[in-house]
């Protein structure tokens, strides 16, 4: 069997660590190797805001050795996948930080945002406890991951995403806050409880915490934990009792660095962090009605790599975009919207977009922002009926919708706002902050829903189905309708000029 070599490089607050995995044509894998340094990025980023030169060369330092043991392995640069969290996507001088990378190193670093460091976490932590999924998924979850700069919550109602956040506050920054603010870190535990509070209200309102059942925590300091007291339930996870996590965070607050070094015979970097992230796990935990914690062995860079395969796995892809559009409908339902004319007008856009994506090269991945888009089209009406297409783009562009890049929000929230009214314009801020490409699928996308949204412009579901006919220059619209369709009817012919000019077919309804 054959087998390709892949590396994965995580630059993260505390240190820079790579695994090289090997895969074979089925797209299973293997660690073969792994590496990591410590490094203050966060100690530099969330203090001063930049990264320091020092720092700098000493992360150069270390992604060139790094590279000798790729040329080892004779690891081609594109087999190389490299990201930075918080401490670089924070820092002001990022881009110097990129560029010195690349020259020095030929690493091509990709800044990985909140939503995307909770794509890979859960992508990780479904692989992990893949044994007892079926356990999980009759109950609500928590998935937590503590790291240096942002902590990363997922909330799931019987496995599917309800609520995706990126809360600015880590290790790290907790313990830069502390000294700050309080001058010594036996404050750190009261400083967290207060700090998390409006966090945690803000959470209760989406979805009831003490309705949570299973909590992941995911991290190097629940990894800690878990090596210390837990029970290795399994080859990808451990399990620890809450009683147990709660008489081990108190012996470690009560210990200075050195004697959790000594203790638990970790390194200084590791120790020197330790206590805010375990503290940040128990205040989450105290929430739940969770009675032991679930802490899975492996990391964002395992799920960096699974990210490879999901591409090629239809079915692990298929469930991974079932909690996309969970996550989308969830956030319909915060801003109560009409669910069966958004799910109405969703399978008929989608029923356009598959009948004409051959011949005008619309593309898998705009099928799935034209999904998004068509669920969430109307969530403006929240704010007020008049306008609500602009008030629907501030909603979509300001949330956070889990498993969509930033641009991907960006565009679907153009295809919100130009679902109704005047076409997109050269004065429109937001849309032209994308690239051209992306302003041309937003053109497509929102041509395209104008059509679905008249198909339902009464809200009650009279047209049960549709089927096009099209020759050169038309597209004939063939309804099987119950009841009169006059409404319908003039909804399209108000909102077809867009897709006329875009896609160059006259619309006609039958």
């Amino acid at each position: 069997m054959n087998y390709r070599l892949m590396a994965v490089i995580d630059i993260g607050s505390t240190a820079i660590r790579m695994l090289i995995a090997e895969i074979d044509e089925k797209h299973n894998w293997r660690i073969v190797e792994s590496a990591g340094k410590s490094i203050p990025l966060g100690r530099d980023a969330f203090t001063t805001g930049r990264i320091g030169t020092k720092t700098l060369r000493q992360a150069v330092a270390i992604l060139k050795g790094f590279v000798e043991i790729l040329k080892g392995w004779s690891i081609a640069p594109e087999d190389v996948k490299a990201i930075a969290t918080s401490a670089v996507r924070e820092a002001s001088n990022r881009d110097t930080f990129i560029d010195r990378v690349a020259i020095q190193t030929g690493i091509m670093i990709s800044i990985a945002d909140g939503i995307e460091e909770n794509r890979l976490t859960y992508i990780a932590v479904q692989y992990a406890l893949a044994p007892i999924s079926a356990q999980i998924s009759r109950s609500n979850s928590l998935i937590m991951e503590v790291g240096g700069g942002s902590t990363e919550l997922m909330l799931l109602q019987r496995n599917h995403m309800v609520a995706a956040h990126s809360l600015k506050i880590g290790t790290v920054r907790t313990q830069q806050q502390v000294i700050t603010s309080l001058g010594h870190r036996e404050n750190t535990a009261r400083y967290i409880s207060e700090s998390v509070q409006t966090l945690k209200d803000h959470l209760d309102r989406e979805f009831e915490l003490k309705r949570i059942k299973h909590f992941v925590a995911v991290g190097g300091d629940a990894r800690v934990a878990a090596s210390q007291i837990g029970e290795q339930k399994h080859e990808f996870y451990t399990i620890v009792g809450k009683a147990d996590f709660h008489r081990f965070v108190d012996r470690i607050s009560a210990m200075s660095v050195e004697e959790i070094m000594d203790s638990l015979q970790i390194p200084y970097a590791t120790a020197e962090l330790l206590t805010p992230g375990l503290i940040l796990y128990r205040e989450f935990l105290e929430a739940t009605a969770a009675e032991e914690l679930i802490i899975p062995s492996i990391s964002i860079r395992e799920g960096a790599l699974l990210s490879y395969t999901l591409h090629q796995g239809h079915a692990v892809r298929e469930k991974f975009i079932d909690q996309i559009k969970a996550s989308a409908v969830s956030l319909g339902r915060k801003y109560h919207y009409d669910e069966k004319h958004a799910r109405q007008v969703t399978r008929m856009a989608l029923k356009l977009f598959d009948d004409l994506k051959k011949d005008f090269q619309l593309k898998p991945e705009g099928r799935l922002l034209l999904e998004i888009s068509g669920i969430l089209h109307d969530v403006g009406t929240y704010i007020r009926t008049a306008g609500h297409h602009k008030h629907g783009q501030y909603l979509v562009e300001n949330s956070d919708i889990f498993g969509l890049t930033r641009e991907d929000i960006l565009i679907v929230s153009n295809v919100v706002r130009f679902h109704r009214k005047k076409a997109p314009n050269p004065s429109n801020e937001s849309y032209n902050r994308l690239p051209r490409k992306e302003r041309l699928r937003v053109l497509k996308l929102a041509a395209i829903l104008r059509i679905a949204d008249a198909l339902d412009r009464g809200h009650n579901d009279r047209i049960k189905s549709i089927r096009l006919e099209r020759d050169e220059n038309r597209l004939i619209i063939n309804c099987n309708a119950i009841g009169d369709i006059a409404v319908e009817r003039t909804g399209v012919a108000e909102k077809k000029d867009l897709f006329e000019e875009v896609f160059g077919l006259k619309v006609t309804l039958r």
